[in-house]
């Protein structure tokens, strides 16, 4: 429920914050809502989720991005992720989640999530994202950029997220 609520609140207010580029960065500012913690007190791991979910819809509102794919049909699905925490986040503090594309291949896109308190990285997460179309149809990357206009060269995206996705991949299979 508090997903829904916080999503109904960013659909009610993106309109009046500042434009971001497709890529990023988005800055999304939250504060720590009593429905975020655990038992200990500070926010639950699996929250740290949902609240990068509510960033990434932040910024496909903010760039434009929800308009120009809408018309094709297009829709982001999240194929994995990775988290660090380095400190906690506590009832009422406020933080804000910095989301930006890093890069991409013929089949996803990455994005890096940071939670910033008081100029402090407090959590990072990297998210591979890929888009899909009618009747689950898989949007090649270069079709997305085409869609939007993106003309730039193809960042490189750096070795350890290549490692780490690479041996999702190797996961994924062994689990098949």
């Amino acid at each position: 429920m508090k997903l829904y609520l916080r999503l109904l609140w960013l659909f009610l207010t993106y309109r009046w914050n500042p434009a971001c580029l497709a890529l990023g960065p988005c800055r999304t500012s939250f504060r720590v809502l009593p429905t975020d913690l655990d038992l200990l007190g500070h926010v639950n791991n699996g929250v740290y989720l949902t609240l990068m979910d509510v960033a990434r819809m932040d910024l496909l509102l903010r760039s434009g991005l929800v308009s120009q794919l809408k018309p094709q049909g297009w829709y982001p699905v999240i194929v994995g992720s990775s988290m660090r925490f380095r400190r906690s986040l506590k009832l009422w503090q406020s933080f804000d989640i910095h989301t930006e594309v890093i890069g991409w291949d013929k089949k996803c896109i990455f994005l890096a999530q940071r939670f910033i308190r008081a100029d402090e990285v407090v959590a990072e997460g990297v998210v591979v994202s890929r888009f899909l179309g009618p009747d689950r149809y898989k949007v090649p990357t270069a079709d997305l950029l085409a869609a939007i206009g993106y003309t730039g060269s193809d960042p490189e995206l750096p070795r350890w997220v290549t490692d780490w996705y690479q041996a999702q991949q190797v996961s994924s299979n062994e689990w098949k």
